[in-house]
């Protein structure tokens, strides 16, 4: 077969949310300025990390209670809602918009980007699919982005297994997702804000109807190293790209930093809803 692309493929071990969301967009920069070939990158989070969607209300989340849990709270670039990353591998991709990948609307890349990650998750031996493209998020969905799959995110029996979301710039697009490896998911719950108790309780009952982690599809323990090594070659099957070995150049490394401190650390960034 034809390779179509030749990619970067960074991992990165356990780091603060800011950092995380920093790299991302440092990485979608030099994309954008012709410096970086599209990556993929893997990376996961230390200490856990609450990440808001780009447009949800910091009201949202419970911030003196995560803190009292020893989380982070960080506001993405992406949309969506709610995550607690801790015992999960976290991709992200990014390439220019008209990229072969990319190309078109959200959704249409959304599904190319999906048909990769069930590939790469049937290698783990989960039988994963995409959810529906007439799958959407109603008004009154919950703060908790694993309650309830958006269109072709990734489904294994019938529950909600990897979550992803994306933002498109004028000169790249960034996708990341959360692919949950092990733990409660219902544990984003004690970080939400609610009207009442029963709110609160429905929500936790209907997460741990509605959504999984690898363990819990597997019944056995996959490493973080396992999980990325299997998406990786879903990715170059499923999508016909070519993945070399790199890492961040000085410049991103640069940005990354200026990132951290001046945007994702930074209140007015954090709070601005």
């Amino acid at each position: 077969m034809e390779i179509t692309s030749r990619w970067r493929l960074i991992r990165h071990g356990p780091a603060t949310g800011a950092y995380n969301m920093a790299v991302d967009e440092a990485v979608g920069r030099a994309v954008a300025e012709g410096a970086a070939t599209p990556t993929l990158r893997f990376y996961a989070w230390a200490p856990p990390c609450i990440s808001l969607g780009r447009h949800q209300a910091l009201a949202s989340v419970d911030t003196a209670r995560c803190a009292a849990l020893g989380y982070d709270v960080v506001r993405r670039p992406t949309g969506g809602r709610a995550i607690l990353h801790t015992n999960e591998l976290t991709y992200s991709i990014a390439a220019r918009p008209e990229h072969p990948l990319m190309a078109g609307m959200v959704l249409d890349s959304y599904l190319r980007l999906s048909h990769g990650l069930v590939a790469g998750l049937q290698q783990l031996g989960i039988p994963a699919e995409e959810a529906p493209g007439t799958n959407r998020a109603g008004r009154d969905v919950s703060a908790a982005c694993f309650e309830v799959p958006s269109a072709y995110e990734i489904v294994a029996g019938g529950r909600k297994l990897l979550g992803s979301a994306q933002t498109r710039r004028a000169d790249y697009v960034l996708q990341h997702g959360s692919l949950p490896l092990t733990g409660d998911l219902s544990r984003l719950v004690d970080c939400l804000t609610f009207a009442s108790e029963e709110e609160r309780e429905a929500l936790r009952l209907s997460l741990a109807e509605r959504a999984t982690t690898v363990e819990g599809i597997t019944g056995r323990s996959v490493s973080l190293a396992e999980a990325a090594g299997a998406l990786a070659a879903g990715f170059r099957s499923a999508l016909n790209i070519e993945l070399v070995e790199s890492e961040l150049s000085p410049a991103e490394q640069a940005w990354a930093e200026q990132l951290m401190h001046e945007k994702y650390l930074n209140a007015a960034w954090t709070n601005f809803r």
